[in-house]
């Protein structure tokens, strides 16, 4: 039985761990929290998962809060352009509604399902030095932690990394009391996007006391939302957030007006520098570790692709993992593995960083044709779930215009 270790239990070690264990390989998860402090604690991200993402784990048996997480069936995209003005609403439907699990019930669930089903844990943190003891005893070692120091064994790839520091500060807080918009017969995720500021997010979720709402703010810096260095409680945070709300996108304000926090761990403050690596690390004589997700792919969650991210990714090395049977996992496969996920994590990077840019003008033109023309708004909508789409129709200009004339969306 080959022995594989995982650092990490996020979106995808655990992923990964539990389709290994499942497949009957020889598993260990390192962590250095317990599903019950992982519980306990303060909320760790947004994670909009999109329809691929969530065929992919209840292709693994993991989809265990379908029943309860509400799903979001529409997209309302809204342009305040002078701040505090709508000059722009759409909204489209979603193919398959997302859904968002706060990772404090999710990841708890998961680890606490993977200790049940036999899965070996090693609980503690796991520095650089360690990782050459780790990988001579297993034969196969994968770095999924995308925090602290581990991320730096594996170097910068200066070709896919146009920014050298964070496009956005990031203010996130888990609320009750939001109320749906007029045109929000089923539940729905919004997108503000306020010239000068940044976004804001609202989007419905399933956290640790039930159904709520997250509110995520994406601050351009030096911007007006620019301003959570401080750090507030949750209390405060939402009492700031609506007002800056109040000022630059009053519309939503009016259905956040009566939002409150649902606990005491319900914020999340910081900023991303989007970064890709190399995808394989040598951690002693040719001893060699394999990273994935956010250790090696790091994208800004203003496209909300990082959970989609990580589930592509763990089903893509697990099918390499499969496949190799008893042959090693070697260098050479470790690059061969990530190339089959990098087709897809190329397209994600690729418009995540378009969305970090100031507003192209062949993206400008998209919006206003996507206000006038449904087809338009649902193509938009639905690139979400699968970026490659984009590809085609939205990173150029050529590309933009050519779809407009097809689709009759010109002026």
């Amino acid at each position: 039985m080959r022995r594989i270790a995982i650092v990490g239990a996020g979106q995808a070690g655990l992923h990964l761990a539990l389709t290994l264990l499942a497949a009957e390989y020889d598993v260990t998860l390192v962590t250095d929290r317990t599903a019950q402090e992982v519980r306990a604690g303060r909320v760790m991200s947004t994670q909009l998962m999109f329809g691929p993402a969530r065929r992919l784990e209840r292709a693994a048996g993991l989809n265990l809060w379908d029943a309860t997480a509400p799903a979001a069936g529409t997209l309302r995209v809204t342009v305040w352009d002078p701040p505090g003005k709508n000059t722009l609403t759409f909204t489209g439907q979603f193919d398959e509604p997302p859904h968002s699990v706060d990772q404090r019930v999710k990841m708890a669930g998961w680890l606490g399902l993977y200790e049940a089903r036999g899965g070996r844990v090693r609980y503690g943190s796991v520095t650089p030095a360690m990782l050459s003891t780790l990988a001579a005893e297993h034969d196969l070692t994968v770095v999924a932690s995308g925090r602290g120091d581990l991320t730096r064994i594996f170097t910068r790839n200066p070709l896919y990394c146009p920014f050298d520091r964070p496009q956005r500060t990031l203010a996130c807080v888990y609320v009750h009391g939001v109320t749906a918009s007029a045109d929000d017969s089923e539940q729905q995720t919004r997108f503000n996007a306020v010239a000068g500021a940044g976004e804001v997010f609202v989007l419905p979720a399933l956290t640790t006391g039930g159904p709520c709402h997250i509110m995520l703010f994406e601050a351009l810096p030096g911007g007006p939302f620019d301003c959570w260095y401080d750090q507030p409680s949750p209390h405060d945070c939402v009492t700031r957030a609506l007002g800056l709300m109040r000022t630059y996108a009053p519309g939503e304000y009016e259905l956040c007006r009566d939002a409150a926090p649902t606990d005491a761990g319900a914020t999340l403050y910081g900023a991303v520098t989007p970064t890709v690596r190399h995808p394989v690390a040598e951690v002693a004589p040719d001893t060699y570790v394999l990273g994935m997700a956010d250790a090696v792919v790091t994208n800004d969650p203003i496209t909300g692709q990082g959970s989609n991210t990580a589930a592509r990714n763990a089903a893509v090395y697990l099918d390499a993992i499969l496949e190799r049977g008893d042959a090693p996992f070697d260098a050479e496969w470790m690059r061969s593995a990530f190339a089959v996920f990098w087709r897809h994590a190329r397209q994600v990077t690729e418009f995540t960083n378009l969305m970090l840019e100031p507003t192209p003008q062949h993206v400008q033109r998209l919006l206003v044709a996507a206000a006038q023309h449904p087809a338009v708004a649902h193509r938009f909508v639905n690139g979400y779930a699968d970026p490659a789409d984009y590809h085609d129709w939205l990173m150029t200009a050529a590309h933009a215009d050519a779809y407009l004339a097809t689709a009759g969306a010109t002026r």
